[in-house]
């Protein structure tokens, strides 16, 4: 019989309207033996948007009541030992993410060709014979992973131009025996893995796809000992050009006019020649974010949480960003402004959500995201002297007032707006260090100590808001958006270190700086006092939002 209180997670995720939900591992597994599957309740949880159920052997099925999750984005479902999915699945029209992977899966459900905003699809390592019919119909889908089964073929209606996003398909370790030729007709692919098939023919078709950049077919018995031998140690534009040779022999053979043969190379050739050019412009214009997960480095920062933040400011995400070019020209400048831009637009002047940036090498962690008494927080502001949070408040206000005079306006200011959010709270919030240093006090500054300059290399980010965890997140992923923008601009600009005056030392030349616009995002981890995960960003979540030139790499 379901019992609430041996699912604390569940009970605190519906408490505090979480819209994240993790649940893994052996503690979670002996409460689903016990229960005999998941408790009922977590399907009460209908503001959730991601949730991830894994590591669980003893979780073999998901009940029909996961159709009442409308809001979900991404379902995680990994290394249990699920033997069916429920059709109704296919209700969950908001489905971004489907991972199914290590399971016991047999058949797929029919329902999953319902889900039409479908990007990213993962049922490698199950015992899947056939793919559902009409998965063309899931028209967004970027990237599918069908590895490890015993699959022989891809459904009939898979090689479609619907599918105009999918980039990349993953399909080794199963029973293919034919690829057919109208492979060519998803004009994204750039990425196929056919490794360790039954394949005996690869078809000259393929060298039509258009952005194929990487395919692995070893592990295949081809009739074609040349083509065996190349797909096992020869680059994918060479097995590519091959390709394409053969098809041009072939016509030769089905009696085509030399004519008609030249002018089909010079059209083919002209075609690839415009690919090229815009696959070249892709990379140009192309901006990427690569993410860094928490456990990919033992140095990772976590932020814990007080549970007093609750009633005054509750909502903080935080991630490290490195690779911030910060040192040439106004790149600094750019950034602050974009800052200050975000804080008035999307931030709606601090009232809705505010950003805090610090130079990482400056702090000492881990930190407490906490509250004070506003005669006992006390912070070095950005410039100004050490001084508490009444008196900082005093002084801001005074200076609200005499902007507003000096303006000859009526109404308040921006400045004077969000000083107003602390009004007649007893506590105020802050985030502080490992030696007890206040760095942020949101949503009014944050601390001198931990200010960024132009040698800064590696940021800490920080958004809070009192309005929701999903604010946070989508300010958080603005302000990466826009880092990435200024990023590129600083590498494509070749401006000198130092041309504004705000770095010690003689300028250096742009030649002699780093040109990469790639941006590394490190998750950061918030727990509350127990060491309990409330968030951690980047998740598979954030970042989604298709923007044509910005890559996230997971």
């Amino acid at each position: 019989m379901d019992d609430i209180k041996k699912w604390p997670e569940i009970e605190k995720a519906a408490a505090e309207k979480r819209r994240e939900l993790v649940l893994q591992g052996p503690t979670v597994d002996k409460r689903v033996s016990s229960d005999g599957g998941l408790t009922s309740a977590i399907y009460t949880l209908k503001l959730l948007n991601y949730l991830e159920v894994s590591q669980c052997p003893s979780l073999t099925k998901i009940h029909e009541d996961i159709q009442h999750l409308t809001n979900l984005q991404s379902l995680i479902l990994c290394r249990n030992k699920l033997v069916s999915i429920p059709d109704v699945i296919g209700n969950l029209k908001s489905l971004k993410v489907l991972d199914l992977s290590v399971n016991n899966l047999s058949v797929l459900p029919e329902g999953i060709i319902q889900l039409k905003e479908l990007n990213t699809f993962n049922v490698s390592c199950n015992n899947l014979e056939v793919l559902p019919e009409g998965l063309s119909q899931c028209t967004k889908l970027s990237t599918i992973n069908i590895s490890k089964n015993r699959i022989t073929s891809f459904p009939a209606d898979f090689y479609s131009d619907r599918l105009d996003l999918l980039s990349s398909l993953v399909a080794s370790d199963n029973c293919f025996e034919e690829l057919n030729g109208d492979i060519h007709m998803l004009p994204a692919l750039k990425v196929l893995d056919l490794s360790n098939n039954k394949l005996r023919e690869i078809p000259s078709d393929l060298s039509d796809c258009p952005k194929l950049k990487e395919i692995n077919f070893k592990g295949n018995k081809l009739n074609d000992k040349r083509l065996e031998k190349m797909v096992n140690g020869c680059q994918t534009k060479s097995i590519l050009d091959y390709l394409r040779g053969k098809g041009k022999g072939r016509q030769g053979e089905d009696g085509c006019d030399a004519v008609g043969g030249r002018k089909k190379q010079q059209q083919r050739k002209k075609k690839d020649k415009v690919a090229d050019e815009q696959d070249e412009v892709e990379e140009l214009n192309k901006m990427v974010v690569r993410v860094l997960h928490v456990s990919d480095t033992s140095a990772a920062l976590t932020v814990q949480v007080s549970a007093e933040v609750k009633d005054v400011r509750p909502y903080l995400v935080c991630c490290v960003v490195r690779g911030m070019n910060l040192k040439c020209g106004n790149a600094l400048k750019r950034f602050l402004v974009a800052q200050t831009k975000l804080h008035d637009d999307m931030c709606g002047k601090r009232t809705i959500a505010t950003i805090a940036t610090h130079d990482m090498q400056l702090l000492k962690g881990p930190l407490t995201y906490d509250v004070k008494p506003p005669t006992q927080l006390k912070i070095v502001a950005l410039g100004r002297k050490e001084m508490t949070a009444i008196e900082l408040i005093r002084h801001l206000e005074l200076e609200a007032d005499e902007l507003r005079k000096q303006k000859k306006r009526q109404n308040v200011t921006g400045l004077h707006k969000y000083l107003q959010l602390l009004k007649g709270k007893s506590l105020y919030p802050c985030l502080v260090d490992a030696e007890g240093h206040v760095i942020s006090f949101p949503p009014i500054t944050n601390s001198e100590k931990t200010k960024i300059k132009k040698t800064t290399t590696e940021l800490f980010l920080e958004v809070t808001s009192a309005t929701s965890l999903q604010t946070c997140k989508d300010v958080m992923d603005a302000l990466i958006v826009k880092m990435a923008e200024l990023n590129k601009f600083t590498a494509e600009h070749q401006e000198e270190a130092g041309s504004d005056g705000e770095v010690d030392g003689p300028p250096e030349s742009a030649s002699g700086t780093e040109t990469s616009s790639e941006l590394i995002v490190q998750q950061v981890r918030t727990v509350d006092q127990d060491g309990n995960l409330k968030v951690v960003y980047p998740s598979k979540t954030d970042l989604s939002q298709p923007i044509s030139n910005l890559t996230v790499i997971w």
